[in-house]
């Protein structure tokens, strides 16, 4: 129930509740003052809701796609541990524990990174992460010291490159999100609409009963406004804020190389 809560919490909200208490003002005084208007119900459809489920639509393919970036830099970091403890020929060496923490460190700052969203230190941390494949690059040459093989070399550097892809491909979906124009069509439109259309919902005024005159402004707010709360949380998946937000757990890759 507690969970049930929690994600109805974050998508009815204070911006929820304003937007409803302004679409029954301007309801109120519109049957007040005999302000009526039948407007046509398709503009909702065309100026809201198309633009609101394809923003949705978008940002929900941009996470699927972070996700699977992300399992491609985690499965060919596991790949450079296995190979750093498996094919040397020599075992007298600290390569895999080394491994581990380069790993470990540049999932925590990945998550520092792309969760706080800070413009400022970002050339500083992309810097450092970059520091990071550098060393991993340098531990597979290492390798060699310890008797692995120059095809082998050749593959784990190959690891490490799909790695800096895959960091990449992150850094792009971050950084280039949904089309900020449309974004802000709609958050307009979305929130002026229940507001403007105070006439329209006036005039049905005779058609409901006495104490449900209010319920199709109440309806129209909490189902656009809502819709527009979806579309903010996927378009970052990355903050852990809503539901269904990437996760960046250095421990779960950690316990996967040991």
């Amino acid at each position: 129930m507690r969970d049930i809560l929690r994600s109805f919490f974050l998508i009815i909200n204070y911006k929820t509740l304003i937007i409803t208490l302004l679409s029954i003002v301007s309801t109120f005084l519109c049957h007040r003052f005999g302000l009526t208007a039948r407007f046509p119900d398709m503009l909702v459809g065309v100026a809201i809701v198309f633009p609101v489920v394809f923003s949705i639509g978008s940002a929900y393919s941009r996470r699927e796609t972070a996700l699977q970036k992300l399992s491609d830099f985690k499965g060919h970091a596991i790949a450079i541990y296995y190979a750093s403890r498996d094919w040397t020929s020599s075992k007298e060496h600290d390569l895999p524990e080394r491994v581990q923490g380069i790993v470990g460190d540049m999932i925590v700052l990945m998550k520092r990174m792309f969760r706080y969203d800070q413009r400022t230190a970002w050339q500083e941390n992309e810097n450092q992460f970059y520091a990071y494949f550098s060393q991993l690059s340098r531990l597979t040459m290492e390798m060699r010291n310890h008797g692995a093989q120059s095809g082998e070399i050749s593959r784990v550097s190959q690891y490490v490159s799909k790695m800096i892809i895959a960091f990449d491909n992150l850094k792009v979906i971050h950084t280039y999100r949904t089309p900020i124009t449309l974004r802000a069509y709609s958050k307009v439109f979305i929130y002026i609409f229940p507001i403007l259309y105070g006439p329209y919902f006036a005039s049905t005024f005779k058609e409901y009963a006495v104490h449900l005159e209010y319920v199709m402004p109440v309806l129209y707010s909490f189902i656009l406004v809502s819709l527009d709360n979806i579309r903010d949380h996927l378009e970052h998946p990355f903050d852990d804020v809503g539901e269904d937000d990437i996760r960046f757990d250095q421990s779960e890759i950690i316990s996967h190389m040991r």
